[in-house]
């Protein structure tokens, strides 16, 4: 049941919200989490969880029981067909996860739910807002069914779609187009890949993304020219067969879920309005290249939460300014690096040798194949 006031209302339960959630209840903020689905995601598009999120997570008491339950990948490798254009390591970053953690969005969400849970918090569903009002002592945040709640602040982790984005008018900046067009699979296929590592393959119609599962399975993310409603084995086979390995083609032998998306590159104008705040997907989405969009989301929400809580301690609310000033760089940062890697994939035949000589470059050269391992896990977002 909504409680008539709160300190914080997080909308939304996704990674970014509970992530907020959990900091604040840390801290002894009394939180509401709202979402509108009646029951968590049981499927999700994200699959990587970097080293800096682990990180990040760790501060909040959530990283040691995800790694329990992923797959640490030591390297990732851009391919084209079966040439190793690109390989970089993991293994020598300087972090306690010298690793990628490969793990199901809903996992991740899972965890930090019964975080929230152990900490007395729980997801209040299904509750879907319709608007809110701000005002200097905070904000009325209006509800399907007519109920509304006070809250001193509120946090927007509501997706790319933010109704609380669109109820204060804050805009959401971007090209004015359809957006990039994704299909996204699990499946389970006969391979010859490393199981420990992502390999992102470039092709000429499109980047095709394979990482391995704990469960076994392969999660498949594919930029295509307009996904079908419900990708089949066929679909997906096709894809498999137009770009990825050659010699020891990948053989699909059972398709556990599929989906599609778009994805716009977007960046919200600004991050705060008064006493409404946001984070994640409402504030910022780009291309899934690169595997930062979740992980970015979840930094978001761990600085805001620390932030917000100690200015519900006493410190000056400037200090949420200086949360947006910092973080929203950091999206436009991760928009042009994701942008980068699609622009890689889909070169023209004409320059793909060149394209294919840099690549091998970067893997031949030890600094730069280490700038690209600390960009990849999120390090270079560690504040100092």
């Amino acid at each position: 049941m909504l409680p008539q006031r709160t300190d914080v209302l997080v909308v939304g339960a996704g990674p970014t919200g509970l992530a907020a959630a959990v900091t604040l209840a840390r801290r002894g903020v009394e939180v509401t989490v709202v979402d509108r689905a009646p029951r968590p995601a049981v499927t999700s598009r994200a699959a990587v969880v970097h080293a800096y999120t682990l990180e990040v997570l760790d501060r909040i008491g959530a990283a040691a029981p995800l790694v329990e339950q992923g797959i640490a990948s030591r390297r990732f490798t851009a391919r084209d067909r079966d040439r190793v254009l690109l390989s970089v390591g993991f293994d020598d970053l300087p972090s306690r996860y010298p690793y990628a953690l490969l793990v199901s969005q809903s996992a991740t969400e899972a965890v930090l739910t019964d975080r929230l849970t152990a900490l007395g918090g729980q997801v209040l569903r299904p509750y879907e807002i319709t608007g809110l009002d701000h005002d200097a002592a905070g904000a009325a945040v209006h509800f399907a069914g007519g109920a509304t709640v006070r809250a001193r602040w509120v946090i927007g982790a509501d997706g790319m779609h933010s109704t609380v984005r669109e109820s204060v008018g804050i805009r959401f900046d971007g090209p004015d187009d359809p957006g990039e067009s994704f299909v996204l699979a699990d499946v389970r296929t006969r391979s010859a890949l490393p199981r420990d590592e992502v390999s992102l393959f470039l092709a000429r119609s499109g980047p095709l993304v394979w990482a391995p599962l704990p469960d076994g399975a392969v999660r498949l993310v594919a930029s295509v020219a307009e996904a079908p409603r419900e990708p089949d084995a066929d679909y997906l086979q096709a894809l498999l067969d137009e770009r990825g390995p050659g010699r020891q083609p990948e053989r699909l032998t059972d398709v556990l879920w599929t989906s599609r998306f778009r994805i716009h590159h977007r960046i919200a104008e600004r991050y705060r309005l008064g006493p409404v705040l946001l984070a994640g997907d409402a504030a910022h989405v780009h291309s899934p290249a690169g595997g930062q969009g979740m992980n970015l989301g979840i930094q978001d929400a761990v600085a805001l939460g620390e932030t917000l809580a100690d200015v519900l301690a006493g410190q000056p609310d400037t200090l949420l300014d200086a949360y947006a000033a910092a973080r929203r760089p950091l999206a436009e940062e991760v928009v042009g690096f994701a942008g980068r890697l699609t622009r890689l994939a889909t070169m023209p035949p004409a320059a793909r040798p060149l394209r294919d000589l840099l690549l091998r470059t970067v893997t031949r050269t030890p600094s730069a194949r280490r700038r690209l391992a600390l960009r990849l896990s999120g390090l270079t977002n560690r504040p100092g």
